[in-house]
């Protein structure tokens, strides 16, 4: 059986080989700017269960490489019918509420707690969290948030109200993040939705080689 680590106050994470088969680290600490940006610098990204914070690095990882993003031909079609217009960044906070509160199937509640919303938003506001919307009409109705460190984008959560509008922000987004010099999407874990449009997965190890080679504060 796995050893559970408990973090406290030092800004310390254990080796992420060290997770159980899960992907499992640690449990505790906080949710200050220092301690996220030096999780995701190492590979692991938080999840709450209940009250407390979860610390997770699975093995494999689920990631995009910008050039292998795939665009089926409905999806093709989307983009020339203009049917959405695309935005970065113009209301972070709404897409991490619609998030938090979407309804998702097999899923009877969120990750996004309010502590996590505040401690995103605040990492917006220093530049390191960023938004891609999807509108229709003027109406927020898709989107995707996330940290992005040198060459790295962490993808966080997405959301969709409307059919294909979570899938037209992430590929407009890709295109953008690739035009100016992103290398690495990560996806975190498996869903379907995502493999679709091209994202697969890696060994940890080699994971953590990238991170070392992209992902500069």
């Amino acid at each position: 059986m796995m050893s559970l680590f408990a973090l406290d106050n030092e800004l310390i994470f254990p080796p992420v080989d060290l997770a159980d088969p899960d992907g499992l680290l640690a449990v505790g600490g906080d949710l200050t700017k220092e301690r996220l940006l030096l999780a995701y610098r190492s590979g692991i990204f938080p999840w709450y269960e209940g009250e407390h914070i979860l610390w997770w690095s699975p093995d494999p990882r689920f990631v995009l490489f910008p050039p292998e993003l795939k665009i089926s031909k409905s999806m093709n079609l989307v983009n020339r019918k203009n049917k959405f217009e695309f935005t970065t960044d113009e209301n972070f906070v709404e897409v991490i509420n619609n998030c938090k509160t979407i309804s998702r199937r097999g899923q009877e509640s969120t990750w996004i707690t309010d502590e996590v919303k505040d401690a995103y938003a605040h990492l917006h506001q220093l530049g390191y969290a960023h938004s891609a919307e999807a509108w229709l009409g003027g109406e927020l109705v898709g989107g995707l948030y996330g940290i992005r460190m040198g060459k790295v984008f962490f993808g966080e959560s997405m959301f969709s109200k409307v059919s294909n509008a979570s899938k037209f922000a992430f590929i407009n987004y890709v295109h953008h993040l690739k035009s100016e010099g992103i290398q690495l999407i990560d996806c975190q874990v498996y869903t379907a939705h995502l493999e679709s449009l091209g994202a697969r997965m890696i060994p940890r190890t080699h994971f953590i080689q990238l991170l070392r080679l992209y992902c500069q504060a």
